[in-house]
């Protein structure tokens, strides 16, 4: 009983540690990919065998688990042919606020040299 109280306590600690927004993220993105799977009629044993999982590694995955890897989640979307957009995520052209705050530690203007050669 008291080792199950310990696994329980964990569990809770990591999930509560990741923020609502990013759990809801995580959510749909498996939801998706377990439409996906679908769509393409695989069923999760090939699916799993496919990106060199276990079948419970892709449930948590298509669950939205918080604890499986970005890995994982890039090769089950390698699989379904959707990761092209993955590089794209934290791409400079998609960090709007990043550029904005690069811009304004640009310097202001660019003073010219006031020495003269004679």
């Amino acid at each position: 009983m008291a080792v199950m109280v310990i696994v329980m306590s964990s569990v809770v600690k990591q999930s509560s540690s990741t923020p609502l927004p990013v759990i809801r993220i995580l959510r749909k993105l498996g939801q998706d990919i377990r439409d996906a799977r679908l769509r393409r009629r695989i069923p999760v044993a090939v699916m799993a065998a496919r990106a060199g999982l276990s079948r419970i590694t892709l449930s948590k995955i298509e669950n939205g688990e918080p604890t499986s890897s970005l890995g994982a989640y890039a090769t089950v979307l390698f699989v379904l042919g959707l990761e092209g957009r993955l590089a794209d995520i934290a791409d400079i052209k998609n960090d709007e606020l990043g550029l904005r705050l690069e811009e304004d530690r640009l310097p202001k203007r660019i003073r010219n040299s006031t020495k003269h050669k004679a």
